[in-house]
C-alpha cells in the first residue's frame, strides 16, 4: 500500500545525496587551495598532482554513495517486508471487521425478532384478560340463568298443625299464625318455624289462606295476611253455632326479601285437625 511515496521518497534523495557529495568535494579542494601556499617552483608539480586528487576524491564519494544506497535499499527491503506483515495485519483486521459487522447484525436482527415476539406475546397476553373477562361474564350469566331457572320454581303449602286437633286463640291482639306442616315447599322460601314467607327473586306471587273454626256468639273466626308488617286482606267469619270456615286470596308484586305471613285476628280463634281445614299456600307466578 505504501510501495508508490517510498519510491518517490528515494527518487528524491539520491540527487540530494549527489549535489551533498559534488559540494563537499568542492569545498574540501578549495580549503585545500586556501590553505596552502605552493612555491613558484613546484607548482608545476601541484598542479600534476590535484587531478589525482580530484579523482580520488570522487572515487570516494561514489563509494560513500554506493554505501549509501546499499544502507537505503537493506531499509527499503526491510520497509517492504514491515508493508507486507502490515497489509496482513489490516487484511486480518479488515475481516475481523466484517465479522463483527455480521455478528452486529445479526444481533439486530435477533433483537429485531425479539422485540417482534415481545409484542406478539402482550397482544396474546391482552387477548388473553380479554377473554377471561369474557369468560368471567358468560359464567356468571350461566349462574345467574340458573339462579332464574331455579328461583322460577317456587311454590309452597302448608297446614297449621303436625298431629291431633286445636284450637288457636282467642287472643286480645293480633297474633302470628305458624303453619308448620308442610305440604310442599319448592324453592325453600317459606320457613316453617316461622311461618315467613321470604320472596327470594323479583316477581308475582299468588297467595290463598283458608280459616276453619267452631261457631261461637263471642269468638268469630279470621286472620289477615301481612306483607312486610302491613295488612292486605283478611278472611274472616262469624256465626254462634256450627263449623264454618273463611278464605281469601290475592297476587301481590314483591321485590327480593319481602316478607309475607299471617296474623290471627284480635279476639278470633281457628280450628285444625288431621283434616288440615286452615291452610297457608303461595307460589311464584313469573319473574319481573
Amino acid at each position: 500500500m505504501h510501495t508508490l511515496p517510498l519510491r518517490m521518497e528515494m527518487t528524491m534523495c539520491f540527487p540530494l545525496l549527489l549535489l551533498i557529495c559534488s559540494f563537499s568535494t568542492a569545498q574540501q579542494l578549495q580549503t585545500e587551495s586556501d590553505n596552502k601556499i605552493i612555491p613558484h617552483g613546484k607548482q608545476t608539480e601541484s598542479q600534476e598532482r590535484e587531478p589525482t586528487n580530484a579523482s580520488d576524491h570522487q572515487h570516494t564519494c561514489t563509494e560513500d554513495i554506493h554505501a549509501v544506497l546499499r544502507e537505503m535499499s537493506a531499509s527499503l527491503g526491510e520497509q517492504r517486508v514491515e508493508m507486507r506483515h502490515l497489509q496482513r495485519e489490516n487484511e486480518a483486521q479488515a475481516a475481523k471487521l466484517r465479522e463483527l459487522e455480521l455478528q452486529k447484525t445479526e444481533v439486530e436482527r435477533q433483537k429485531t425478532e425479539l422485540d417482534k415476539l415481545k409484542q406478539q406475546l402482550q397482544a396474546q397476553s391482552a387477548e388473553l384478560i380479554t377473554m377471561k373477562a369474557k369468560s368471567n361474564v358468560t359464567e356468571n350469566q350461566v349462574e345467574a340463568l340458573k339462579r332464574d331457572g331455579e328461583v322460577k320454581q317456587v311454590a309452597f303449602s302448608a297446614t297449621l298443625l303436625t298431629s291431633g286437633s286445636e284450637t288457636v286463640g282467642p287472643f286480645n291482639t293480633y297474633t302470628p299464625l305458624v303453619f308448620r306442616h308442610v305440604f310442599t315447599n319448592i324453592g325453600d322460601a317459606y320457613n316453617p318455624n316461622t311461618g315467613f314467607f321470604i320472596a327470594p327473586v323479583r316477581g308475582a306471587y299468588h297467595f290463598e289462606f283458608y280459616i276453619g273454626a267452631h261457631g261461637h256468639a263471642s269468638h268469630p273466626s279470621g286472620a289477615v295476611l301481612v306483607k312486610n308488617g302491613e295488612h292486605v286482606c283478611i278472611a274472616f267469619e262469624h256465626q254462634p253455632a256450627y263449623f264454618l270456615k273463611s278464605s281469601n286470596g290475592v297476587t301481590l308484586l314483591l321485590e327480593v326479601g319481602d316478607v309475607v305471613f299471617l296474623r290471627l285476628w284480635v279476639n278470633s280463634w281457628m280450628f285444625d285437625n288431621g283434616n288440615h281445614h286452615s291452610t297457608f299456600s303461595g307460589h311464584l307466578l313469573f319473574t319481573m
